[in-house]
């Protein structure tokens, strides 16, 4: 009985040892996430102009250039597994932004850069909204990076993620985490994902040369900044800074609080209807809290009285591109409510004809509390070429938006509001992009940078306008490596 016992665990535990090796050797050499390492290295070049500039309250030379070079890289970490690492830089020039110091001294500019021997030319102190300055704030880099990380189930019915990401620029700071679930069904045709996500930013606030040096100056025109300077009412003539008709900001204070924080909860849904046929909904919840007005954005009022430093003939032209010499004192920074909850929900559908051509289509709805509405609707026709190996496809993208409750033009706010901006991207406009791309493929390319090779390569240019005037240019390319 006893080597009968014996017999039979060994037996069993022969069996179990046999049964753990398959099921190792099974999940040796099960089909993995990501075969070998990608690398995508991507480019833009944007390019736009406008005559509605924020940084000058509504109004002035919105040109702006920008490069954004970006390396994706995809690491597969064993066969369920893969880290994906997102780093990039935004390099911009912008006439707007250069103009929150608009005034130039003896070649100084910003409050704080003018020295004693600057005051010498003082009263000839200009500036303008259709001008670019040559203030620290005419470019800037923006730098960000971010990593995903994804567990995929041995079935591949499962999938975890988890992100972290960081980004900075001159004036703000941006942290973020956040985390998913995708679960695919129905032999996955069908895909369920649930994502949330979470940004910490930090102001690091820069405000109006005239502003911040009003308050600097203990709110003294006869000191800092505006020592030596003479500022012009409406008719052109050089106020007394001592009488009670004098100019000042509406509001003397700043960002307090410099914390912006937004929370997010995405679904969606995709479903492949048959072999020709896949469409997806999605639904985000977002809230956001803190200082979430720009402080760089400068406000005019209709009821109160206009105040310039400059050129005194220029101020009957004040709103056309004709001035170049004469720039309008703000009444006072944007100001909007510190909470601000989004929703927007949409859908996508894509159709396969043939092995020619397919259609991509794109519909979304937003709304938020501050009463701003918008519809956006594309379009794209991938159209294969030759073997398949090229890939022609025109776009098209419709937009269009209401107005937020907090918007105005230029001079039309009222100073008893409480909230305001004359920042056009919250006005009411639509606008039409058309696009044009085409991508190679060929995984058999011997084409190598050091050991990876090239996968495919991408370009797409677009043109962009918006109804109230804006114009863009953006030019975009990729190459995509894989790891031989």
């Amino acid at each position: 009985m006893k080597n009968n016992i014996l017999l039979i665990l060994l037996i069993t535990t022969v069996y179990s040892y046999s049964q753990s090796k398959e099921v190792d050797s099974i999940s040796r050499y099960k089909k993995r996430v990501l075969e070998t390492t990608e690398v995508d290295y991507l480019m833009s070049y944007y390019t736009q102009d406008g005559n509605h500039a924020s940084v000058t309250g509504g109004i002035g030379n919105e040109r702006l250039t920008d490069i954004t070079p970006t390396f994706v890289v995809a690491i597969p970490l064993n066969a369920d597994e893969v880290l994906t690492v997102d780093a990039g830089i935004s390099a911009y020039t912008s006439a707007s932004s250069s103009n929150l110091d608009p005034f130039d001294a003896s070649g100084a500019s910003g409050a704080g850069e003018y020295g004693e021997d600057d005051r010498i030319n003082a009263s000839t102190v200009t500036g303008s909204p259709w001008v670019a300055s040559s203030g620290a704030s005419a470019m800037d880099v923006w730098g960000s990076i971010s990593a995903n990380y994804s567990h995929s189930s041995d079935d591949r019915n499962s999938i975890w993620s988890a992100n972290a990401n960081f980004s900075i620029e001159y004036d703000y700071l941006s942290t973020g985490f956040g985390g998913g679930y995708t679960k695919l069904f129905n032999n996955k045709n069908t895909e369920l994902s649930v994502k949330a996500q979470v940004y910490l930013d930090t102001w690091s606030p820069k405000y109006p040369t005239e502003v911040d040096s009003y308050i600097e100056a203990g709110e003294n025109l006869n000191n800092g900044f505006f020592n030596g300077i003479d500022i012009l009412d409406q008719s052109g003539q050089i106020i007394d800074k001592n009488s009670s008709t004098v100019w000042s900001p509406i509001n003397n204070t700043l960002i307090e609080d410099k914390a912006r924080n937004s929370y997010s909860l995405s679904l969606s849904w995709s479903q492949i209807l048959n072999k020709n046929t896949q469409f997806s909904l999605f639904l985000d919840v977002v809230q956001q809290t803190g200082w979430l007005a720009n402080p760089m954005q400068r406000v005019y009022f209709a009821d109160r009285a206009n105040y310039y430093i400059g050129n005194g003939l220029s101020i009957p032209n004040y709103t056309t591109s004709s001035n170049t010499d004469v720039f309008q004192l703000a009444d006072d920074i944007e100001r909007l409510p510190d909470t601000r909850f989004k929703i927007p929900i949409g859908g996508r559908f894509n159709y396969y004809f043939n092995e020619a051509l397919s259609v991509r289509t794109y519909f979304r709805y937003y709304m938020d509390d501050w009463g701003l509405n918008s519809t956006t609707a594309s379009i794209e026709l991938p159209i294969k070429l030759g073997l398949g190996k090229f890939t022609l496809y025109p776009n098209y993208r419709f937009y269009n938006q209401s107005q937020a409750d907090y918007f105005a033009p230029y001079e039309s706010h009222l100073s008893s509001s409480t909230y305001y901006t004359s920042d056009y991207d919250l006005s009411k406009f639509n606008s039409h992009q058309y696009g044009l791309g085409f991508k190679y493929t060929d995984i058999l390319s011997k084409f190598k940078v050091f050991a990876f090779g090239l996968k495919s390569f991408d370009i797409r240019y677009s043109l962009y306008n918006r109804s109230d005037g804006l114009s863009a240019n953006i030019l975009s390319t990729s190459f995509k490596f894989v790891l031989d």
